[in-house]
């Protein structure tokens, strides 16, 4: 699985009422560039009334996404781990780092979430940072899009 950060864009209303340009980064899991920039014109043209541009893609390397299916949560929170492994020749500690992206409420809902979520880790490990994302929303591969697509359903 390849996550591609794209920026979009586009035009919306801001609060006073006023036409703004807005560049906002979402996150598509697909196979290449290519699929990257496909899938996010199909999911972004439902939400946005006239034109938008895919301004850059690039990828995004998160070893883990803990997406959770609540409203309360939203946004996106890049979390810095670090595996922590013995070497058993020299007996130092060896530390390999990941960055994984949690969807809550919070910095301490984003903690908590990440915790839960690496429950079934049997590596130790530790946590050395949080930070809030700008990203917007995820697009997960989804077997049931592309079968609709193959089939016209």
């Amino acid at each position: 699985m390849m996550w591609f950060q794209c920026k979009v864009s586009y035009e919306k209303i801001a609060e006073n009422g006023m036409n703004v340009k807005v560049t906002e980064p979402y996150l598509v899991d697909a196979l290449s560039y290519t699929e990257a920039e496909a899938r996010i014109i199909e999911e972004m043209q439902p939400y946005i009334s006239g034109e938008f541009t895919i301004a850059d893609i690039k990828r995004a390397n998160y070893a883990e996404i803990f997406n959770r299916d609540d409203e309360q949560a939203d946004r996106w929170w890049e979390c810095k781990v670090e595996y922590i492994t013995l070497d058993e020749k020299s007996g130092s500690e060896k530390r390999t780092g990941v960055r994984m992206l949690v969807k809550a409420t919070d910095l301490k809902n984003a903690y908590d979430e990440l915790i839960i979520g690496m429950k079934d880790t049997m590596a130790d490990y530790w946590v050395k940072n949080i930070k809030e994302t700008p990203i917007m929303d995820i697009f997960p591969y989804s077997a049931t899009t592309e079968q609709t697509e193959e089939t016209g359903n």
